[in-house]
C-alpha cells in the first residue's frame, strides 16, 4: 500500500514557490521511485496572489500556524520565511508537536540549533537543513553521513554566490567594487541592502553550521572571525594576479590539535587551486580528511530551483526514513582559536627613497614576520609596494600594521588580505 505523507509549507517566496513547483512536477516520479505519495496539505502565506500564480487551491492557504499544528496528519513542515521570527517560534512548536522540520534558514539554525535540537528530542521529530548551506549542493549530508572514515582536518569554501559574482566581475572585467555590486543588484544576485552578503554574515552563519558538522563540536556564530569584501579593490585583484593568486571570499575552518579555527574573509588563493576556478554565482566547498585527502563539491549556491531541490531532497528523506534524523548533540563547544596563523598580502603606499624597504622589513622582522614575495611599482615621489609574508599569527600582523602605519616613510597601508598558500 502506498505511503501517504502530508506536509505543510510555511511561505511561498522564491524558494517556497520553487519547492512547490518541484514537488508537483516530480510527484509521480518520487512516488514511483521511493514509494511515497507526498501531498501539500497546508500552506501559510498572506499574499494569495502567489498561491494563485501556482494554481494552488486557496482552501489550503491561511496565515494561522494552528492550522498546521492541529492537523495530526501533517508530519513534515518546510519553512521559507527566513530570519528569526516568526520562523523560530513556528518551528519550535512544530517540533514539539512531533512534526519534522525542513529549512534553508541558516541564520536561525546557526543561532538556535541547540534549542531546535532540544525541541526535536522532546517531540521525537527530525531536523533537516540540507538547503541551509550551499544551495543545491548536498554538503550537509556528505559531512553527516559520508565522512565516518575520516577526521575532517579542514574545510574551505566559497559559500556565498553574491560575493563570488562581484569578485569575479572585478577580476575578469577590471570593474571596481561599486560597479560590480550594482550589476549584481540589477541581476538579482544582491539585495538592495547587500550587507548580509558583502559583510560576510551569510558566510559566517553557514561556516558555523558546516564546522559544527565537520568537527562534531559546536562552533558558535559568535566565535567565527568575519570580514567582508567591501575594501577589496581592483588594484588588489590585479596585484594578486601578478603574484599568482586569485581573491575569493572564503569560509575557512581547521581542526588543529583539537583547537578550531573558524574565519570568513577575503583570501588570496593560488590560481591553480580548484577554488580559484569557481566563477560567477557558483559555490564550492573543499574538504580535507585524514584518510580521503581532498574532495570538492561544486554547484549553484542559491536560487529557487537549486535551493528548492535541496528542500525536496530533505522532504523525501524525512518521508522515507524509518528513524528521525538529528545531528550531533551540542553539549560540547569547540575551543575556537582566532589568533590563527596564515600568510598576508600587504599593499603600501610609501615614499620613493632609499632605505624604505629596509625600514619595512626590519619592522616586520621585529614581529617575527618574513617576506616571501614582493612587487614594487614606482611613481615619481611615491611607490606602491606589495608583498606576501610567510605564515604568522594574526596578533603579530595586527601589531605590525600599527608599527608600519607609524613610519614616516609609509604614507598609507592600503590593503591587508589573508593568504591561503
Amino acid at each position: 500500500m502506498m505511503k501517504v505523507v502530508k506536509i505543510a509549507l510555511l511561505g511561498l517566496g522564491t524558494v517556497g514557490g520553487g519547492t512547490y513547483r518541484i514537488l508537483q512536477s516530480r510527484h509521480d516520479k518520487i512516488m514511483a521511485e521511493y514509494g511515497v505519495d507526498i501531498r501539500v496539505a497546508h500552506i501559510l502565506e498572506k499574499d494569495l496572489s502567489k498561491a494563485q500564480a501556482l494554481g494552488i487551491d486557496l482552501s489550503i492557504v491561511s496565515t494561522d500556524i494552528n492550522n498546521v499544528l492541529q492537523d495530526k496528519e501533517i508530519s513534515i513542515v518546510a519553512e521559507f520565511f527566513g530570519g528569526i521570527e516568526p520562523a523560530r517560534t513556528f518551528l519550535l512548536k512544530s517540533l514539539e508537536a512531533g512534526k519534522s522540520i525542513v529549512t534553508a534558514n541558516k541564520e536561525l539554525f546557526s543561532k538556535h540549533w541547540a534549542e531546535l535540537e532540544a525541541a526535536a528530542v522532546k517531540g521525537d521529530a527530525g531536523l533537516y537543513f540540507e538547503a541551509s548551506c550551499v544551495g543545491g549542493v548536498p554538503i550537509i549530508r556528505v559531512l553527516h553521513e559520508s565522512m565516518q572514515g575520516n577526521d575532517v582536518l579542514s574545510l574551505k569554501g566559497i559559500v556565498n554566490g553574491t560575493t563570488n559574482y562581484i569578485l569575479t566581475k572585478m577580476s575578469d572585467e577590471n570593474s571596481d567594487y561599486a560597479s560590480a555590486l550594482a550589476e549584481a543588484q540589477r541581476l538579482g544576485y544582491a539585495e538592495f541592502n547587500p550587507t548580509a552578503d558583502v559583510d560576510g554574515f551569510d558566510s559566517m552563519y553557514k561556516l558555523s553550521i558546516l564546522s559544527t558538522l565537520a568537527f562534531k563540536k559546536r562552533v558558535p556564530v559568535t566565535a567565527v572571525f568575519r570580514e567582508g569584501i567591501t575594501r577589496v579593490t581592483a588594484t588588489d585583484i590585479a596585484c594578486a594576479a601578478q603574484l599568482g593568486y586569485a581573491i575569493k571570499l572564503l569560509a575557512i575552518s581547521k581542526n588543529i590539535g583539537g583547537r578550531v579555527e573558524a574565519r570568513v574573509h577575503p583570501t588570496l588563493i593560488p590560481v591553480n587551486h580548484p577554488l580559484a576556478a569557481v566563477k560567477g554565482s557558483f559555490n564550492a566547498v573543499y574538504i580535507t580528511g585524514d584518510n580521503v585527502d581532498d574532495i570538492m563539491m561544486y554547484g549553484r549556491g542559491a536560487g529557487d530551483l537549486p535551493t528548492g531541490s535541496a528542500i525536496v531532497s530533505d522532504i523525501v528523506y524525512a518521508a522515507t526514513r524509518g528513524i528521525k534524523v538529528r545531528y550531533p548533540q551540542l553539549s560540547r563547544e569547540s575551543e575556537v582559536d582566532n589568533d590563527f596563523e596564515t600568510a598576508y598580502f600587504i599593499r603600501l603606499c610609501v615614499q620613493n627613497k632609499k632605505g624604505v624597504m629596509a625600514e619595512i622589513t626590519s619592522t616586520l622582522a621585529a614581529n617575527n614576520i618574513s617576506i616571501s614575495q614582493i612587487l614594487q611599482n614606482d611613481s615619481h615621489d611615491t611607490a606602491s609596494v606589495v608583498f606576501i609574508t610567510d605564515n604568522t599569527a594574526e596578533s603579530n600582523m595586527q601589531k605590525s600594521i600599527q608599527a608600519l602605519s607609524a613610519l614616516s616613510s609609509v604614507l598609507s597601508v592600503d590593503s591587508v588580505i589573508r593568504v591561503e598558500k
